[in-house]
């Protein structure tokens, strides 16, 4: 279970930035006293209109409704119906440029298509159409049904696209979780590394304390192996994803609740009040860890059933998902330099070469890890791999696809294994914690790069390409300059 739990936590290892496309809003205000308004999301084209950056320079169409029809014929529509008005009809067989001439020769100053599928950029051939002038935007179906349900019958509309923020705050919440949690989980890892020091120097307690650790240790062999499984999972999510994602999601609520549990008794482990313990099946078992396992399945149970209300459902997964991280940084143990360098080199590799690389491979020109991050084909189930923060600067992203700041697992657990190595190093040398803190550092220092470069970039950035260079190359510096190198290289010989 951990070994599939770090692989498809791998395989998710991408920072997103807010959604560059032609997206917009819609500003819809009802009639009543004072009026009700409310913003949705509209896809557009830049290249046909300019839509004006505040609501201060927009006008006001009423709105029409006639999603009864898809406007490829304009004997469809009683004359003088559209005059002066904002039209909205439903995505049909014809194109919408063809839809805007149509409108456009029967008076109409606005028009919105209505779409039931997922939104897709407004792609059609303008050189034709030259002379349509009409702002043209896609908004979902369900939102035009929204709108009257909330605004009533009679609504005033008009369209804007303000400027995407440079920087989003929820940014920075990103940043003290991944950082808390890895510095938290390379902690958790040294002091299980104290532990078993001192249970080989009592052979009494060594029994007793291999009963209780699981801990897996990646050599390079199993390294190698462990990407190109990741390789091979990822392309089977991008073929098979509307099935393979509900196992996904069966493997994080188990993997989760797991994690959560084993947290959470480390901690309750420390208090010495509430130890009365039950028989059950020839062993005494605790009952507060009864009552502990039980609430940790009903958390995945819960976070299971209403994964997609997007109000508070992110809170528990993020919950979910550090516990997991947590979990798996203490548990998997690099036995040396080498095998991280091997590990973090490799998924290095694999990041780039699935962000930027296959582009130029697959058909429709996007990156097989976007792709997959996004849910391939329109599939609104999502991965659960990702710290989730709402954006908290408004603007058309937020109303659109990507209201979430996102940030992989796989950004998270893989540079913290290496700073869970160099604090188990600290406490077989006795370094003053001098490896951790460095690296723990330079991983703070490679998160705000990354940051700083999607920001420049606006495009989804493989966190892992500012990650892994800025932790090994800190790590080989300090063991360089500390005289260590041969032995942080090869690890200690007890762990081999």
């Amino acid at each position: 279970m951990r070994a599939a739990g770090l692989l498809w936590a791998a395989l998710w290892g991408l920072l997103l930035p807010p959604v560059t496309a032609d997206e917009g809003i819609l500003h819809a205000s009802g009639n009543g006293v004072p009026p009700v308004t409310k913003d949705y999301c509209i896809i557009y084209n830049s290249n046909w209109i300019s839509l004006p950056k505040s609501l201060d320079n927009a006008t006001f169409r009423t709105l029409e409704n006639l999603t009864s029809m898809v406007l490829c014929n304009s004997s469809e529509v009683p004359s003088g119906l559209m005059k002066d008005k904002a039209v909205v009809v439903m995505r049909g067989n014809c194109t919408f440029l063809e839809k805007a001439r149509i409108a456009q020769s029967l008076g109409a100053k606005m028009l919105l298509i209505a779409s039931k599928p997922r939104l897709s950029p407004l792609s059609d051939n303008k050189t034709d159409f030259e002379d349509v002038t009409l702002p043209v935007a896609l908004i979902r179906y369900n939102d035009i049904v929204d709108m009257q349900l909330m605004l009533g019958n009679e609504v005033n509309v008009t369209l804007y696209s303000p400027p995407l923020p440079e920087f989003d705050c929820s940014m920075v919440v990103i940043f003290v979780i991944a950082v808390f949690t890895v510095a938290l989980g390379g902690h958790w890892s040294g002091v299980a590394e104290l532990k078993n020091l001192k249970a080989i120097a009592s052979p009494g307690e060594t029994e007793t304390r291999q009963k209780k650790e699981e801990n897996i240790t990646f050599t390079p062999v199993t390294v190698i192996l462990f990407v190109v499984i990741c390789c091979v999972m990822l392309v089977l999510l991008y073929f098979f994803y509307k099935w393979l994602v509900y196992v996904i999601i069966s493997v994080f609520c188990l993997a989760s609740a797991i994690s959560l549990y084993n947290c959470l008794a480390a901690l309750i482990g420390e208090i010495p009040f509430g130890q009365c313990r039950i028989a059950c099946c020839n062993k005494n078992i605790e009952v507060r860890l009864i009552f502990l396992a039980v609430f940790c399945i009903a958390a995945a149970v819960v976070w299971a059933v209403f994964r997609n209300e997007d109000g508070w459902a992110w809170i528990l997964q993020d919950i979910l998902g550090v516990a997991f991280c947590l979990n798996f940084i203490k548990t998997l143990k690099m036995p040396n330099f080498k095998s991280c360098v091997i590990l973090l080199g490799l998924l290095l590799l694999y990041d780039v070469f699935f962000v930027f690389i296959t582009p130029f491979i697959t058909k429709n020109g996007a990156s097989i890890m976007v792709e997959v991050a996004a849910g391939p084909f329109g599939n609104s189930e999502k991965l659960p791999v990702v710290i989730r923060v709402p954006r908290l600067e408004y603007s058309a992203s937020t109303l659109c696809d990507m209201p979430f700041s996102l940030l992989g697992f796989g950004d998270i657990i893989v540079p913290g294994l290496l700073v869970a190595y160099c604090r188990r190093f600290d406490v077989q040398t006795s370094s003053s914690s001098v490896y951790y803190v460095s690296c723990t550092i330079a991983y703070a220092i490679g998160m705000v790069l990354t940051f700083v470069v999607l920001a420049l970039m606006k495009m989804g950035q493989p966190a892992l390409l500012y990650l892994v260079p800025c932790t090994l190359i800190t790590s080989s510096l300090v063991a360089w300059r500390r005289k260590e190198m041969k032995r942080f290289w090869k690890g200690s010989s007890y762990q081999v």
